[in-house]
């Protein structure tokens, strides 16, 4: 990242911007990283705020709540704003809340989306826009979120940073986009004491989220690659002969790889796969179960009840009213104080 010119007279302010059901081990390496930079500074350098939408409390995606010092209308302005998104990244973003985002991104501010706060700057029209089409979020998200933006292009990294945009897949990935922040404003000397302090190794913005090779199509695993091609042929899948041609290997030679590999059949991985889709787009959408069904290449939505039952234990309605029902109380706590009483 190019070296920013910090403020003299007030320091640099971030905004952490917390939707509801956000991920709470993204907010507190984002705060540590900027209160490690002060104190190994000796200096107020960095200030922040937290801030929700209304003023209030945000429940975050494990349970736990965390008080905001204001709302997104009375935040400060600031030289970095960064959306914590949550598991419902666009259910409740209301055309104001979407208007304030579009404030904060005026007079030269960076504008950041962390975990799925890709998916509320995208539908500002802040992100994924034009001919800038590049965007980071978490891998779990990705299906979801072309469903909603399918000009769009996630990248399979764990953070970017460049014009004016920063993007982070989430979890440990937060900090290592705050660490090249930090370094952009203050040099990287200081952002490497803070990752020594936060006992973590710095890594570049384009590596890749997972670590297990079954996500990438340039990965040098076979497998990665045989996962990959599943992935990019899930709405129109492929049969086990079309596989085995893409993959450039007999059928009984893919046949056993996957048996010796995921002990299991090619079509059964190849299942696996399309129902891994399926369950984000349940959780992270709402497209209708009949859509959700064709979208993971199921012909038929009672085929793929029926399927997903088999693999989950529950009805791919059941599955979504289960998370909604919790993610209700999360934004009702009022309900969950009347429910806790009785």
């Amino acid at each position: 990242m190019r070296s920013i010119n910090p403020k003299p007279s007030c320091g640099i302010r971030f905004n952490l911007i917390m939707q509801a059901e956000f991920p709470l081990n993204a907010v507190v390496l984002a705060s540590e990283a900027l209160r490690i930079a002060n104190q190994n500074s000796g200096r107020d350098e960095f200030s922040w705020s937290l801030v929700s939408v209304d003023g209030e409390p945000v429940r975050a995606s494990n349970g736990m709540w965390l008080a905001a010092d204001c709302s997104i209308e009375d935040m400060p302005s600031a030289d970095v704003h960064l959306l914590f998104g949550g598991n419902l990244p666009m259910q409740r973003n209301s055309r104001k809340f979407l208007g304030h985002l579009r404030r904060a991104s005026r007079g030269g501010a960076i504008l950041g989306g962390v975990d799925t706060g890709a998916f509320a700057l995208a539908q500002a029209g802040l992100a994924c826009s034009g001919n800038d089409s590049e965007v980071v979020l978490h891998w779990e998200a990705v299906p979801s979120f072309l469903e909603h933006f399918p000009n769009s292009e996630p990248m399979n990294q764990i953070y970017e940073i460049r014009n004016g945009r920063a993007f982070s897949a989430g979890g440990i990935a937060t900090l290592d986009m705050m660490l090249d922040l930090i370094a952009g404003f203050s040099g990287q000397a200081l952002a490497n004491e803070i990752a020594n302090a936060l006992v973590h190794t710095r890594r570049e913005a384009t590596t890749e989220q997972r670590g297990d090779g079954l996500l990438e199509a340039g990965a040098n695993s076979p497998m990665a690659r045989l996962v990959a091609l599943m992935e990019k042929n899930i709405e129109m899948p492929l049969t086990l002969s079309e596989l085995g041609r893409e993959f450039g290997v007999s059928e009984r030679t893919l046949s056993r790889l996957c048996k010796q590999y995921f002990g299991q059949s090619p079509m059964r991985l190849y299942t696996s796969v399309r129902l891994r889709t399926a369950r984000n787009l349940l959780f992270y959408g709402e497209l209708a179960i009949r859509e959700v069904a064709f979208a993971s290449g199921f012909s038929h939505a009672a085929v793929f009840t029926r399927v997903f039952k088999r693999q989950f234990g529950m009805t791919p309605r059941e599955f979504r009213a289960g998370f909604r029902r919790k993610q209700v109380l999360s934004l009702r706590p009022e309900l969950r104080r009347m429910i806790g009483s009785r």
